[in-house]
């Protein structure tokens, strides 16, 4: 009885009176263009951003170029706020860097957006005021309370009227493991010292001394991947000795070199093609069907993969884990958040990008509607919107924000209008098909070009199975 007065006692949110900022979380591409959107709309935006500067992830892989033109890279809110500070726009045809990225469209668009955004600035929580996610009583006519600890260490809490998280997942890269955990031995010392989650910087002389005259494996299917490998084809060139092992869970490589010409991204396209050119030239071996149960250091002072069948990838000097990134939504674990359980994606978006069943690469362009969650005023964009999926686009989060932007201004037409065509991989069939034996892969026209039983493209490599000795056969053969 008292907690029910205590509860019908508090005021609740004066609708007439200022509103509270919107609180974006981060402030890479997305989380930027959302705050341009805002602004556009005539609503508040504060971002608040865990890093001293805006696109921080992004610089942290700003050696890798992005299959993006520059054209596909700047959102029209943003372009719009920066013509105003005498920002010039890149060449459209261009294909920037990450660094390129940060320096020439990023940190501008920060420093345009001024005093609405602060760095140091690391959320720990979101809830509505007053409010776990079991109350009921009262919850939507309260604000946002947003937990913040300051570069200081020193704790503080923000009101939000609404929360647009943009906070991405680059921190957190799958493992190894193949059912979702760390691989045996993955963290201990001695091995992760040599696994790294990132693509290899062969331009600096530390990645040049780490992997060059080495032999690396590279363990995943996606476009980060096949940079990778390109990298590491590149090294080989220069420094001999240098070698790949791709390390693939699909039975046959299939489609993983991409769309080829196919792909309405030529830049994407180009990628798989040198990487299928740098397998013919030798300088890359394949391992399919291999699933990653351990990570084991040997008598020879290198690594071995060891599959959950028994087979081993041995003689391994360092190993590159690029399986994909998953989200954390623990900062928002007193929200009433409506999750698919597979993806961890919002639910409305999950069938759209499901790697299970989605065919072409092509997402339709999407918005508030299937990015709204039971707690009303709450929107995860961005890469963290797609959860464990893979294939997303600037433009995709781009129209996200749009979407969202207009949805918070009251504006639900726009909010529910499609503003995006997206261009297609040229690939068809879901990533999550490739472990089925009797998958068929389409080409962009339709047609079956071969499913995971197909034959390869590149020569494989035959990992044998560990002798009664305890030794294993070569990566050549026995």
């Amino acid at each position: 009885m008292i907690e029910s007065m205590l509860e019908t006692a508090e005021v609740p949110m004066n609708h007439d009176a200022p509103q509270p900022p919107t609180v974006v979380i981060g402030a890479g591409p997305i989380g930027l263009a959302a705050a341009a959107h805002l602004l556009e709309r005539g609503l508040e935006p504060m971002v608040l951003e865990r890093g001293d500067r805006a696109g921080a992830s992004v610089a942290s892989w700003g050696h890798v170029r992005l299959f993006s033109r520059w054209s596909e890279l700047v959102d029209p809110a943003a372009r719009q706020l920066l013509s105003g500070h005498g920002w010039v726009e890149p060449d459209a045809s261009h294909y920037p860097t990450g660094a390129e990225w940060v320096d020439e469209y990023l940190r501008p668009l920060a420093d345009a957006l001024g005093e609405h955004v602060h760095y140091g600035a690391t959320v720990t929580g979101v809830a509505r005021q007053g409010r776990d996610r079991v109350v009921d009583s009262g919850r939507e006519d309260q604000p946002f309370t947003v937990h913040v600890r300051d570069a200081d260490g020193r704790a503080r809490r923000v009101t939000a009227s609404a929360v647009v998280d943009a906070s991405g997942t680059w921190t957190l890269p799958n493992p190894l493991g193949s059912d979702g955990y760390a691989a045996d031995g993955e963290r201990e010392p001695d091995v992760a010292a040599h696994v790294a989650y990132r693509v290899p910087d062969v331009s600096t002389a530390d990645d040049v001394a780490r992997f060059g005259g080495k032999r690396t494996a590279v363990v995943g299917s996606g476009h980060s991947a096949l940079t990778a490998l390109v990298a590491l084809a590149s090294l080989a060139e220069k420094v001999p000795g240098t070698k790949a092992v791709w390390v693939l869970r699909r039975g046959a490589v299939g489609n993983a070199f991409g769309g080829g010409d196919a792909d309405q991204l030529p830049a994407r396209g180009a990628l798989g093609l040198r990487a299928r050119d740098a397998v013919t030239a030798g300088h890359i071996e394949v391992v399919t069907g291999f699933r990653t149960q351990a990570v084991e250091c040997t008598g020879s002072g290198t690594l071995a993969l060891v599959g959950e069948d028994g087979r081993r990838v041995d003689g391994l000097d360092e190993v590159v884990g690029l399986t994909g990134f998953r989200p954390d939504h623990t900062i928002m674990s007193e929200l009433r958040l409506r999750l698919d359980d597979r993806l961890e994606a919002p639910i409305g978006l999950a069938p759209l990008i499901d790697p299970n069943v989605h065919s072409c690469g092509t997402v339709y362009p999407h918005g508030a509607g299937e990015l709204a969650h039971d707690e009303q005023g709450v929107y995860v964009v961005g890469m963290k919107a797609y959860g464990r999926a893979p294939t997303f686009l600037a433009l995709t989060g781009y129209e996200q924000v749009r979407s969202v932007a207009a949805a918070l201004a009251g504006d639900h037409e726009s909010a529910s209008r499609v503003e995006l065509t997206l261009p297609e991989t040229g690939v068809c069939g879901g990533a999550g098909l490739f472990d089925d034996p009797d998958a068929t892969t389409t080409g962009a026209d339709g047609e079956a070009v071969g499913g995971c039983c197909a034959p390869a493209v590149p020569q494989l490599v035959q990992i044998g199975a560990p002798s009664s000795s305890g030794g294993a056969c070569g990566p050549t053969g026995c």
